[in-house]
């Protein structure tokens, strides 16, 4: 397995050091926000991580590796080439073996931070269970991931598009814990909260960190969602951020807009319909749970120094 994974040598060192490492996706670079809003987005996420004393790895498949903390150059292309196709757990094989370029889901991100020892990771939101998916069965790989993939991702809890509630329910079948950072409201991206709870509520980085260990101790193989509310001076208002999702929804539905390319237009749309203000709020977002993401990890390895994942 190990021949098809290609290190940053930073990363590398610093797992062999014991150093704390947050993982990053490629998708929201190529698929996310437009140019060069996205190359900007990418940079900051690395330098909050790094300000706070952890290192960064953004994952993505580059030439068929699946490169473990990409170059400045490596970045730089996956925000210029917006049409690197998203890769998900069903896509890695086949993209690997093809020698492609693949931009890293949730999902992905989770399982290939897994293979190289990655125990967190930060995004903005994770995927879930669509809203209509009674009638179109469409549910988010990142949720399976979470059942089976023993990573701690750190986000603003599900995509503001999505049926939270039925995303709840099935990440509580699939035995998967939902903390709250400082809240016991499960966050709604855009919003702080969503009306419906967390399982656990906890107040600081240590106290999140030694809840994973312990699941890590028990032999828990699933992973840990620890969702962290937008920052509340970025916080957008419910009404009006809800009234722009319901309409771009009626016009994925027009234009038959469904599958991988449900979530990025989408976003896109958002991005239009509200001038902007969605972007801003999703990369305030975003940068708040790389900073968190990281100080989490550093409070993680402080409780076992000297043990490798």
């Amino acid at each position: 397995m190990n021949s098809y994974l290609e290190w940053n040598p930073e990363v590398r060192e610093a797992l062999e050091g014991n150093k704390a490492v947050v993982a990053l996706e490629t998708t929201i670079i190529s698929h996310g926000f437009a140019y060069p809003e996205n190359l900007d987005c990418a940079r900051t996420c690395e330098r909050v991580i790094r300000e706070e004393g952890a290192v960064p790895a953004t994952i993505g498949i580059v030439r068929g590796k699946i490169k473990i903390g990409l170059s400045e150059e490596e970045i730089v292309h996956f925000a210029e080439h917006r049409d690197i196709p998203k890769c998900s757990r069903r896509d890695a094989a086949a993209v690997i073996s093809r020698g492609d370029y693949g931009a890293c889901t949730v999902a992905a991100t989770m399982m290939f931070a897994r293979m190289a020892g990655i125990r967190f990771f930060a995004t903005g939101g994770i995927g879930g269970v669509h809203r209509g998916a009674p009638r179109s069965f469409d549910i988010s790989a990142d949720l399976e991931e979470l059942a089976r993939t023993g990573v701690a991702v750190v986000c603003a809890g599900a995509k503001a598009i999505l049926d939270i509630p039925l995303t709840l329910e099935y990440l509580e079948t699939a035995g998967v814990t939902v903390l709250g950072f400082q809240t016991g409201d499960f966050p709604a991206f855009y919003t702080r909260t969503s009306g419906s709870p967390v399982d656990y509520r906890v107040e600081s980085a240590g106290e999140a960190a030694r809840i994973v260990k312990t699941q890590v101790d028990l032999g828990i193989q699933n992973g840990i969602l620890i969702t962290v509310p937008i920052p509340e001076e970025d916080e957008m208002n419910p009404v009006y951020i809800n009234d722009n999702i319901l309409r771009a929804l009626e016009a994925a539905e027009t234009r038959g807009i469904r599958g991988k390319a449900a979530t990025p237009f989408l976003l896109a749309e958002l991005h239009r319909t509200t001038g902007g203000k969605s972007a801003a709020a999703n990369k305030a977002l975003v940068f708040n749970n790389a900073r968190t993401a990281a100080r989490i990890a550093l409070a993680y390895q402080a409780l076992h120094p000297g043990r490798r994942e």
